[in-house]
């Protein structure tokens, strides 16, 4: 996610407590929704999609984080 970011990203995911907690949930959603699309845990398609809708809130959250952090 965000490769042109790399750097970025792990200098915030160590100074930037906020920017580490949306990093980290959006990570945790990821194996969540990887989970549930090969049936390892079971649900639903509602549920896969609310899951799948707060991971974009949060790719797009990191990202105005990112593109701030970048221009600062």
């Amino acid at each position: 996610m965000f490769p042109e970011f790399r750097d970025l990203i792990s200098r915030l995911k160590t100074e930037d407590a906020h920017f580490s907690r949306l990093f980290d949930r959006h990570n945790e959603l990821d194996h969540q929704i990887s989970n549930m699309e090969t049936g390892v845990t079971p649900s639903d398609n509602s549920a896969i999609e609310a899951l799948k809708k707060e991971k974009l809130q949060l790719k797009d959250e990191l990202y105005a984080v990112l593109k701030k952090a970048s221009a600062a």
